[in-house]
């Protein structure tokens, strides 16, 4: 007997919405759809200017487009919210999957879920918490998960965190999925480093993407000095949007004598010019001083690119020390370069070979797998509910 084809409505930003969280909704799209009948259901208005000052959307890649999605959800009307869970209720789905990242979506969610009824709910957590602290942000977490049938969580802090409020949760940990979309053009290394204008024999280290406090680059900076008195061809790619602070960091590149062997790209990264700065790296660079878990290590190893990541968060869960790249002590310049020292001397290829082998524990069909495992952990749940319930009624 086959497993149950279920009808799922999948909620959370998809194409044209920017980041990775959008990527990461899209590909779960797909991925589910194999198996089941799949609804997308996205956001009308995602942020308010207040909170995201950008633009939200990229609408020049086409390729992370889901036809049929409905753009229904305007996170910031209370009337839409009522709306919103009236529809839901009347489509009937076997399970909603619901993303969540961030306290700003509490009320929308919590209004649109408390009036569904008996339809289960899983939450994809990408952060239990936020990165960056947020007013009341572990209340409004906790108010808004406690509704929740069960829980993807893919690091060892989430999972902590999780239990720390909802301490009977239903839940399954597991590792942030590969993205493995990015590379659209085909573009190998040779042709990379044509089109960045990066030598052939040079060493290239990338960090990707916002660039954050919490995300450590400033400590990668300060390795650049001993890393270049050991490696004479070693060149660092920057490419992420700055928000306003691209000064502060020119002057660090500057106060440690590296502006001669470093490559910024300041601003938004569109997706169908992220794959030639992956292309054309060595290694990519995870230096944060605090995470969860981090796409761009999954991007990195749709490339099949190891990643020096700081010891923290769930990036620990994502690289293997030594094997798919290096793990190290975070706010430590001298641990950064040693591990890119150390790399330098490595095996490129046996990395490589080890990223190909871990590929099946990274692979979108596991999240299905994953996601089919909770909706009958779920409904046993229900049954058990019952039967207590038949019996105290006894």
């Amino acid at each position: 007997m086959g497993r149950q084809r279920l009808k799922i409505i999948l909620i959370g930003p998809v194409y044209p919405y920017k980041g990775g969280i959008s990527h990461y909704t899209g590909l779960m799209f797909r991925s589910l759809e194999k198996e089941h009948d799949v609804k997308m259901l996205s956001f009308s208005f995602q942020y308010p200017k207040l909170l995201y000052k950008k633009e939200q959307k990229d609408y020049s890649n086409e390729s992370f487009m889901i036809p049929g999605t409905e753009y229904g959800i305007n996170t910031a009307n209370p009337f839409n919210w009522a709306k919103i869970s009236r529809y839901l209720k009347k489509l009937k789905p076997d399970l909603i999957i619901i993303q969540w990242w961030h306290p700003y979506f509490s009320f929308c969610y919590r209004a649109i879920t408390k009036r569904l009824g008996d339809i289960p709910v899983v939450y994809i957590c990408h952060n239990v918490f936020p990165h960056e602290h947020f007013p009341m942000d572990r209340f409004l977490t906790q108010k808004t998960l406690a509704g929740g049938s069960a829980f993807v969580v893919q690091s060892g802090l989430d999972e902590k965190d999780l239990l720390s409020i909802i301490p009977d949760a239903v839940y399954v940990k597991t590792v942030h999925p590969t993205y493995d979309v990015f590379n659209m053009r085909d573009v190998d290394k040779s042709t990379a480093r044509q089109e960045t204008g990066i030598g052939a024999d040079e060493l290239v280290l990338l960090f990707f993407g916002f660039v954050r406090e919490y995300k450590g680059l400033r400590y990668l900076i300060e390795a650049m000095p001993a890393i270049k008195s050991r490696i004479n061809n070693v060149r660092l790619v920057i490419a992420g949007d700055f928000d306003g602070q691209k000064e502060e960091y020119m002057n660090l590149i500057r106060q440690n004598d590296a502006s001669d062997c470093t490559d910024v790209y300041d601003g938004y990264i569109p997706d169908k010019e992220l794959g030639k700065f992956f292309a054309a790296s060595d290694l990519v660079v995870l230096p944060y001083v605090s995470a969860t878990q981090s796409g761009v290590a999954q991007i990195a190893y749709g490339f099949e690119k190891p990643v020096l990541a700081t010891d923290v968060g769930g990036l620990s869960d994502a690289v293997c020390d030594g094997l798919t790249g290096y793990l190290v002590e975070p706010q430590n310049p001298k641990a950064i370069a040693d591990a890119v020292i150390r790399f330098s001397n490595d095996d490129h290829e046996k990395m490589i070979s080890e990223i190909r082998n871990n590929s099946d524990r990274f692979s979108w069909d596991r999240m299905t797998e994953h996601i089919n495992d909770l909706y009958l952990r779920i409904a046993d749940n229900s049954h058990r509910q019952e039967k207590e319930s038949n019996a105290d009624r006894d």
